[in-house]
């Protein structure tokens, strides 16, 4: 450094311009100005928008309006004149921009603030209005059904929508005479309640075909069929043994199903198969007479049944074991053993139904020799074989 100093100190400088040295003065060093302050980009980038940004704050507080030619009084206007219907039960369309605990505001598009209460978001029953759906950016329609005095909010519902939807649902599904499915939600002594397509709709215990309390029916999923819809009354009747019945009727009479003793009575047994209650008549237990039922069948028993006729109407399936006896009064000596034999001795039974419906189509023949049909020993139509005489009927033998 010291010698830098020296050698600078050694130079000589050129005086000014229109400087002048005193004669006899002495001569002094100059001092040395070496380098230039260059901003970098970042900088020269702020320095620049620090400039536009003073431009526009004076631009804001000298003339605010310059260059806008839509005024507030203009915008005033437009939102006054703005065609937007806010009757009470008119559709509006909105979209969510903020949800709450209690609801959702929804924008739209109209100076009067709108808002959907959480009870009004669905059909059923929830804690957060997320549950339904309902979050921001959501585009829906809704229905308008009241305004707040206080701050002329207007209140918004899905769920007066949904419900509409829901009622005329259930008329067409009643109309089709479809069989749906519908879960427990609770019950009182006279049936249980069941929601279907999101209606609270009631199940008497008339309607349903298993013996059984609204407990354990409770959060169970039930076949249903519609018994009657009246949206004006707000009456959702259904039947679940009338959906069972519809449902068995594919087996057709003579098919054997497994079944559990439901409860005893002195006229019969109650089976369940498959969950629609059958009545097992005491007459139709076994060829030879049961005095106590008890005495055969016990609560839990598990067997085989025969159907014999579906009320489809009523609801309600008739049974039999009888008819699955290898021998008369196997059910009370030997009941494993009709276990064992039932889908042999119904494939017998179903054998001599067809006999007799066949004889009984013979019958209806022999009056008609010219349809050239006849009936075999075994219960079987023919053609009429070339030796039998053309012009008699069917003796009643045959």
């Amino acid at each position: 450094m010291a010698s830098l100093v020296q050698h600078v100190a050694g130079l000589a400088c050129p005086p000014l311009s229109g400087a002048s040295r005193r004669p006899g003065a002495p001569v002094r060093p100059s001092a040395l100005v070496c380098g230039t302050y260059v901003l970098s980009k970042d900088e020269k980038e702020r320095e620049r928008m620090r400039t536009l940004f003073d431009e526009a704050s004076e631009r804001c507080r000298t003339a605010p309006m310059e260059g806008i030619t839509f005024s507030p009084e203009d915008l005033e206007s437009a939102v006054e004149t703005t065609d937007i219907d806010t009757d009470i039960g008119s559709l509006i369309k909105g979209t969510v921009f903020m949800t709450t605990s209690n609801g959702a505001f929804i924008d739209i598009q109209s100076k009067a603030t709108a808002f959907l209460p959480i009870d009004e978001a669905c059909l059923l029953d929830i804690d957060h209005i997320e549950e339904a759906g309902i979050r921001p950016g959501l585009v829906e329609q809704f229905m308008i059904i009241d305004e707040n005095p206080n701050d002329e909010t207007l209140i918004l519902s899905l769920q007066s929508i949904q419900q509409d939807l829901a009622w005329e649902r259930c008329r067409q599904l009643q109309a089709e005479d479809v069989v749906i499915t519908g879960r427990v939600i609770g019950g009182n002594k006279g049936g249980v309640v069941a929601l279907v397509e999101g209606l609270k709709a009631f199940v008497p215990f008339s309607q349903v075909s298993s013996k059984t309390t609204a407990e354990e029916l409770l959060d169970k999923e039930l076949p249903l069929k519609f018994v009657e819809v009246d949206e004006e009354q707000g009456r959702l009747v259904l039947s679940n043994r009338k959906a069972m019945a519809d449902s068995q009727a594919q087996l057709g009479i003579g098919s054997v199903v497994l079944g559990t003793v439901e409860s005893l009575k002195p006229y019969g047994a109650f089976i369940d198969i498959g969950g629609i209650n059958g009545l097992l008549h005491v007459s139709q237990i076994s060829h030879d007479r049961v005095a106590d039922i008890s005495t055969v069948l016990q609560p839990g028993d598990t067997l085989k049944v025969m159907i014999l006729s579906h009320d489809r109407e009523r609801g309600r399936v008739s049974l039999s074991t009888k008819k699955l006896e290898p021998t008369p009064g196997d059910m009370i000596r030997n009941p494993k053993l009709v276990f064992e034999k039932a889908d042999e001795m119904a494939q017998i039974f179903r054998q001599r139904i067809a006999q007799a419906e066949a004889m009984a189509r013979a019958d209806m023949l022999r009056f008609q020799p010219e349809s050239g049909l006849s009936l075999s020993s075994e219960g079987i139509l023919g053609p009429l074989s070339s030796d039998a005489p053309q012009d008699e009927g069917l003796s009643a033998d045959e």
